[in-house]
């Protein structure tokens, strides 16, 4: 595992602007933001917003009104991932180069009907640590030609990694520095498991996956403090980092804020954000102890 020397610590917020900011996000903002006051380390915020079509100026607006308001300074100017499409898709560019990606053109209704005429068969669709069904292995074993002309005719695709063959470069397996509420110590990273990820949409220059560990390279990120929904994600992440020649941060996931149901906080299931948690005049010193801090 590739190790990282900086002089100090450098720790990161990474919010998405596509909806407020909730106690989750408080937990791990705090979190970050203590951690690297306490080590004498750095704090970074990232705006990440490469769904351009979720994300959007007032909820960006929003994120810096919430973290000014909870008492959390971070170093200017934040960097948005929006700035930065050509890096990733250089990225993007050198996994293709070496065979490692594909175009991949079915849509999510074609994925879903090949699912359910599986299991309308009694077979079992192997799915991800998500719950989500693998991608079919349709567009991976496509001909170079057929490849050329689908691309020629303007078809839309998204490219996805081709993982037998990431896993067959890589050739030994992968582990991460674990710190968190879950697992500690060396954990076993099993990106087999996700199947051929997406790296990038028709609708969005980078996946996720692709940008996060291009973007913790960049800025020279060593300690990556982010919920535990994200644990079994990092498998992907070392696998890019390594693919892809990037040091490997130490991990540290935290536990999730849930509702009363047990269920984790979301921006899409409309929980209460910490706008309205302001509005309705609770403190900064609320929301620690609303978060168990």
């Amino acid at each position: 595992m590739t190790a990282i020397l900086r002089q100090k610590p450098v720790f990161r917020f990474a919010p998405s602007p596509n909806g407020p900011l909730h106690l989750g996000h408080a937990l791990s903002a705090f979190l970050n933001h203590d951690m690297a006051g306490s080590t004498g380390g750095r704090f970074l915020l990232r705006i990440e917003d490469i769904d351009l079509t979720r994300c959007t100026p007032e909820f960006e607006t929003g994120i810096y009104a919430d973290l000014e308001w909870l008492g959390i300074d971070w170093e200017q100017p934040a960097r948005r991932q929006s700035d930065h499409f050509g890096e990733y898709q250089a990225a993007l560019d050198r996994l293709i180069d070496r065979g490692l990606a594909y175009p991949a053109f079915m849509t999510r209704g074609e994925t879903k009907t090949r699912v359910a005429a599986a299991a309308a068969n009694g077979e079992r669709w192997p799915r991800d640590p998500d719950g989500s069904p693998l991608y079919p292995p349709d567009d991976r074993g496509r001909a170079d030609f057929e490849r050329h002309e689908l691309l020629a005719s303007g078809l839309k695709h998204a490219w996805r990694l081709d993982m037998g063959k990431a896993l067959a470069v890589v050739g030994e397996p992968l582990f991460w520095q674990e710190t968190g509420d879950g697992d500690r110590g060396l954990v076993a990273a099993n990106p087999g498991a996700w199947g051929d990820v997406v790296l990038s949409r028709s609708d969005a220059p980078s996946s996720y996956h692709l940008s996060v560990v291009l973007d913790d390279a960049l800025q020279g990120v060593t300690h990556i403090v982010r919920g535990l929904d994200l644990f079994h994600s990092t498998s992907v992440h070392r696998l890019l980092q390594t693919l892809l020649d990037l040091p490997a941060p130490v991990y540290h996931h935290h536990r999730l804020i849930t509702d009363k149901d047990g269920r984790k906080l979301s921006k899409s299931q409309g929980d209460t954000g910490l706008a309205e948690l302001r509005q309705r005049g609770l403190s900064p010193a609320d929301i620690r102890r609303l978060v168990g801090l």
